[in-house]
């Protein structure tokens, strides 16, 4: 007799119906790099490792990667190779892997976040930050200096010493303005 086909629970289609996943998987989740750049990945566990996530992303050897939950907040929270989360709650939007066995921490309009890679640019920072790119600029702040504008695609490096520092806003401009 013909088994009939396991329909895919799409966990991000289900968070942005405001409703919580089924109890069960098999689940659709959204798995991004560090360009934020992201693909689906297929879970069957309700309760996956960072491990399962990795591997269902489709990385090898997870043991030199690294698994961040993106929280419904916003935040990032690191998820341990043996470490298990729990899909059904609806509080998990997305995981980002880093090939990497490293992470490192910084804080924007005042929130400390980790990350996988020891560089990052502008443009993930803002997407990090929650605010449009387009209409949003961020600067570091450098101590006892200027701070400083960084661009789209200007590469900053979090792996030097202390907690690097970053605000989002609106850019000033100097066009005419209508009166």
């Amino acid at each position: 007799m013909p088994t009939e086909p396991i329909e895919i629970e799409d966990l991000l289609a289900a968070l942005k119906a405001d409703r919580k996943p089924r109890d069960h998987g098999p689940y659709k989740v959204k798995v991004g790099d560090h360009n934020l750049n992201f693909t689906d990945a297929i879970i069957d566990d309700p309760t996956p490792t960072g491990r399962q996530v990795i591997e269902g992303a489709g990385f090898r050897k997870a043991e030199e990667h690294l698994v961040f939950q993106i929280l419904r907040n916003g935040e990032l929270e690191e998820l341990r190779l043996e470490e298990t989360t729990d899909l059904r709650p609806g509080q998990i939007e997305r995981f980002l892997v880093f090939p990497s066995a490293e992470s490192f921490r910084f804080d924007i309009d005042g929130k400390r976040l980790e990350w996988g890679h020891k560089v990052i640019s502008g443009r993930v920072l803002k997407k990090l930050a929650g605010v449009d790119p387009a209409k949003f600029a961020v600067w570091q702040v450098i101590p006892g200096k200027d701070d400083v504008l960084v661009g789209d695609t200007d590469l900053i490096c979090l792996a030097d010493a202390g907690l690097e520092h970053f605000f989002t806003g609106v850019p000033q401009t100097t066009e005419g303005g209508a009166a």
